[in-house]
């Protein structure tokens, strides 16, 4: 089969596309055919050697490995003791994260190996490129915001980077939650989330955030950074601070302040999973697709992501 695998660290153009052995499905795992493989920062972390990760929590990087988590496709084959599936079924799902490099979803390729319980079912109402955008962003979103931030109806939310890949699902899943949700990005995307349903837009080239907003129950910042610290003052007494990436938050300042911290690392989960498949199908979330690559030029889909100021989702189409 084709697949893109990384033999040295570096920059996009380390991707390279070449033959490989497809693999087999062991116990408990199902053969996937790609159709559609999805770009997350865990990709591009992994493929420059984790640069961005002080050098004493580096991960350590096997070479040579295939990037990817996230996958749609159709089941082709099952391993010794699977039953949910048949061949031919249309699933979706992440795959193998949190995990170890090199052993993880290996999504950029024409097949995957993936463990049956965590894949959802593909919904008819969506295409592979599609579902392909949802898993890592959607089940970050989703984790957020129903096991560590627990919101509830009524509860006023700040997402900063609301356009990108989390972002733009976590604007969806709190107002299907019934939140007020006061969404932050560049204003070339206010039209973008005002279609998603945001209840107010701020363009953060135009006016300071801190200087805009006071009172929220809940700030998702999906931004991270060392001025993560600025949003502080929109947080009322007692609220909610969840960032979704490393930041500097001087959580002591928060915590006198009765601000709780809530955070997590995103993973694979089957039935979350199948929870957002049944949004997708009803029409109560939508992937936002910033731009679709084959998957013969993951490379050039990479430079994009570099580029920032992405609107949704990368996605690599990998088969019609």
């Amino acid at each position: 089969m084709n697949a893109v695998r990384v033999h040295a660290v570096g920059r996009p153009e380390v991707l390279t596309y070449e033959r490989v052995a497809r693999p087999e499905p062991g116990p408990g795992e199902v053969l996937v055919r790609v159709h559609a493989a999805c770009l997350n920062p865990p990709d591009w972390y992994a493929r420059g050697g984790f640069a961005n990760i002080p050098d004493d929590l580096r991960p350590t990087t096997a070479l040579p490995f295939t990037p990817g988590s996230d996958a749609s496709g159709v089941v082709a084959a099952l391993g010794e003791g699977v039953t949910e599936w048949q061949e031919g079924d249309e699933v979706f799902g992440l795959i193998r994260f949190p995990g170890t490099l090199g052993n993880g979803g290996k999504a950029y390729a024409e097949y995957t190996t993936a463990p049956a319980g965590q894949l959802a079912r593909k919904p008819a109402a969506v295409d592979h490129v599609q579902a392909a955008a949802v898993p890592m962003a959607g089940l970050t979103a989703y984790q957020f915001l129903v096991d560590h931030i627990g919101l509830q109806p009524g509860s006023r939310v700040l997402i900063n980077g609301a356009a990108g890949g989390v972002g733009h699902f976590a604007v969806q899943l709190a107002k299907n939650t019934g939140a007020y949700v006061i969404g932050v990005a560049s204003g070339r995307h206010e039209a973008f989330l005002k279609g998603l349903g945001v209840d107010e837009f701020i363009d953060y080239t135009a006016v300071a955030v801190e200087d805009a907003v006071r009172d929220v129950d809940c700030l998702i910042d999906t931004v991270g950074g060392p001025r993560g610290h600025r949003f502080l003052p929109v947080i009322r007494d007692g609220g909610t601070l969840s960032p979704v990436f490393y930041g500097d938050y001087r959580l002591e300042e928060a915590a006198r302040r009765g601000i709780v911290h809530r955070s997590g690392q995103v993973h694979s989960d089957g039935p979350q999973m199948t929870e957002l498949a049944r949004l997708l199908g009803e029409g109560r979330l939508r992937p936002g697709i910033d731009s679709v690559f084959p998957l013969s030029e993951a490379a050039a889909a990479h430079e994009r992501a570099e580029r920032g100021h992405i609107q949704g989702k990368i996605v690599l189409r990998v088969a019609d």
